[in-house]
């Protein structure tokens, strides 16, 4: 009997452990199901729609992200640069290339809590298209860093693991069938504080 019991309380450990570690591992990381990569990029196109998967909804619930409909636009998050690397607070990046057609978008830091991070006083941790420096018949160039930087800064402090959260707003990505096959700034480490 005691046998018995014992049987049955680990089955049922494991059972509650198992299920709710996959689920918090589903919840937890950037890359997992309805994910569509690009470069060190992971967006949930089909978050904000009725084709959404219960995880991605789950997730945007946990979160508090609003998430945009296929016509309105759509969110990108990094947490690698383009090496494979996860970003810190205490190292310097440089995101630079083309990016796709949007009528507006905007690029912050946040902590991995999608937590605004917050800039040194008077500098700003986030950025978009309207306060940028653009240089004609160039690629948008952002240095991401705790030092300044002249022309696109965005400001961090602290240490720790971070991620760069883009938001595209009215873009033809978002409704389009191959979100995958577009191509995006990449993510260069500068360096790193000591």
């Amino acid at each position: 009997m005691l046998k018995t019991a014992l049987l049955v309380s680990f089955v049922l450990i494991v059972a509650l452990g198992g299920g709710a570690g996959s689920v918090w591992l589903a919840l937890e990381s950037t890359r997992t199901i309805g994910s569509v990569e690009i470069g060190p990029w992971v967006a949930f196109p089909k978050l904000g729609t009725h084709e959404a998967d219960p995880y991605s909804r789950a997730r945007s619930a946990r979160t508090g992200g609003l998430s945009l409909g296929q016509a309105e636009g759509i969110v990108l998050v990094a947490g690698t640069d383009s090496m494979g690397r996860p970003l810190r607070r205490e190292c310097s990046y440089r995101i630079e290339g083309d990016l796709p057609p949007a009528r507006f978008f905007t690029l912050h830091a946040t902590d991995e809590a999608r937590r605004f991070l917050k800039a040194p006083a008077r500098f700003s941790s986030a950025r978009h298209s309207q306060n940028l420096l653009w240089r004609p018949a160039q690629p948008l160039r952002i240095t991401v860093s705790p030092q300044s930087h002249p022309e696109n800064w965005i400001a961090t402090t602290g240490r720790g693991p971070m991620h760069l959260s883009l938001t595209l707003v009215d873009t033809p990505i978002s409704t389009g069938a191959r979100v995958g096959e577009t191509i995006m700034p990449m993510i260069k480490r500068i360096g790193c504080d000591d």
